[in-house]
């Protein structure tokens, strides 16, 4: 069994069968069980045909432990996360979000919804998995189910009122996956028009990848919210904890705008606690992020990219948001943990507040052209690192920091973060301009060094 292959920097992933199958499932149950040395764990699983298998032989490996299971079936992985937080149990969600059919993976956390990452506990994890951990020799855990759609539903709209808005109408773009469970549910009842799309759960995918942050994938949700005359358009991942908003004339609204806005919103809400005021954010958003955060007298905090780092800085900071351009969002209020689900109520609140189009509101929150993320292929990652800092830094008033990858901010303001990929040989590169010109110049600049090592 080959571990090392499928345990990644956040999670775990792989191929099904070929990569991850039923045996590795269980083993990595066992292990799991035996790391958190909790009495019970919450499972639940996503659309795709291998998850109940898999997610079956997970829980044979936890009750090898002694330990009880909580199967809570069928959803998404905030509501996973819901469940861990609402239980205080460990928990693991069965799913590869936004990846092809073939695959599937585990996302897993602590009780509480605390993040499992590489390094905090997710290798302990997979080589307790490679090396087999023994049943107990006792009786083995029970298995028990809990249908916790309704409580998770309750709880999200308790946190975000809806029933006052305006009348609205939203197209939601499920891509075949856990939106078309969970949207039903949380969005009844309400003064909103939902015009479904796709909402029939297919692992197989069959209109397009359920991954809304590439283009072609909300295609046909822009061009039904132009065709309908919508007031917005919603579309989620596979596992439905990422949302892409889409506003009235099929324009996709930045998750750094995003951020901004459910910033602003939270900072109303500011008592008298200084952490109601700390709003963190990855050092890829917009710097209109920080910028609004401080505008609305809020203190904005910089954190490197993924969910794990977010998380633990929120927990060191008492945050009461955070925001990352990948669109995930985290909710003090939600454990801490991302969900696309609140963050697009958190839209709809406010533009079912306001009297002006969703363009006209999120302009307010969107400053500076930006190039999106750039991947390049390139073989020797820090090479090409260190040539585009010793390109750029001799330049007068320029900034450079290595907080996650290399960050370079010019006298100008205008700036580009350029990172390694964890897991494939690839520079990932967002640059921020002026305007466009300033932008594109500074984007096709660094590009042109990232990319020098191919044409050598």
């Amino acid at each position: 069994m080959d571990f090392a292959g499928i345990f990644k920097a956040y999670d775990i992933r792989g191929v099904v069968p070929h990569q991850f199958d039923e045996d590795i499932a269980r083993a990595i149950g066992a292990a799991f069980a035996s790391f958190v040395a909790r009495p019970a764990v919450v499972t639940a699983y996503d659309m795709r045909e291998s998850s109940i298998p898999l997610s079956q032989a997970f829980g044979e490996g936890v009750r090898s432990q002694g330990v009880d299971v909580v199967e809570a079936g069928l959803g998404s992985t905030d509501m996973l996360y819901f469940a861990s937080g609402f239980l205080d149990l460990p928990g693991a969600m069965f799913t590869a979000s936004h990846n092809p059919a073939r695959y599937n993976g585990i996302k897993l956390c602590r009780a509480g919804a605390a993040p499992i990452g590489q390094d905090s506990g997710l290798a302990e994890i997979r080589d307790m998995a490679a090396a087999g951990v023994p049943d107990i020799a006792g009786e083995p855990g029970s298995v028990s189910h809990r249908d916790l759609l309704t409580e998770y539903a309750g709880y999200l709209r308790r946190l975000v009122d809806l029933s006052g808005v305006r009348p609205l109408t939203v197209v939601i773009d499920a891509g075949n996956g856990m939106g078309g469970h969970t949207v039903p549910a949380v969005l009844a009842d309400l003064p909103l028009r939902v015009i479904p799309m796709y909402f029939e759960l297919d692992g197989n995918f069959p209109n397009h990848e359920a991954n809304p942050l590439e283009p072609a994938n909300i295609v046909d949700l822009q061009k039904r919210v132009v065709n309908d005359g919508a007031d917005i358009g919603i579309a989620f991942d596979g596992d439905a904890d990422r949302c892409i908003i889409v506003d009235e004339r099929g324009d996709p609204v930045s998750p750094s705008a995003v951020t901004a806005l459910v910033a602003v919103r939270e900072l109303k809400k500011a008592a008298d606690d200084p952490a109601d005021r700390v709003i963190i954010h990855n050092l890829i958003v917009s710097k209109a992020v920080p910028e609004i955060v401080r505008e609305h007298g809020g203190e904005p905090v910089r954190t490197r990219v993924g969910h794990s780092f977010i998380k633990a800085e929120m927990a060191r900071t008492g945050a009461v948001f955070g925001g990352e351009h990948s669109a995930h969002y985290y909710f003090r209020d939600f454990w801490r943990a991302d969900t696309g689900m609140l963050a697009a109520m958190h839209v709809l609140a406010a533009l079912g507040e306001s009297d002006e189009p969703l363009s006209k509101l999120a302009a307010d929150y969107a400053r500076y052209p930006a190039s999106g993320e750039i991947n390049s292929t390139v073989d020797d990652q820090q090479g090409r690192l260190a040539a585009v800092e010793e390109h750029f830094a001799s330049r007068p008033g320029t900034t450079v920091d290595h907080l996650d990858g290399l960050t370079v901010e010019l006298a100008d303001g205008n700036w580009f973060n350029i990172r390694a990929s964890n897991t494939e040989p690839l520079l990932r590169l967002n640059v921020e301009g002026s305007d466009e010109a300033s932008m594109a110049a500074l984007r096709d600049e660094a590009l042109a060094i990232v990319r020098a090592e191919a044409r050598s």
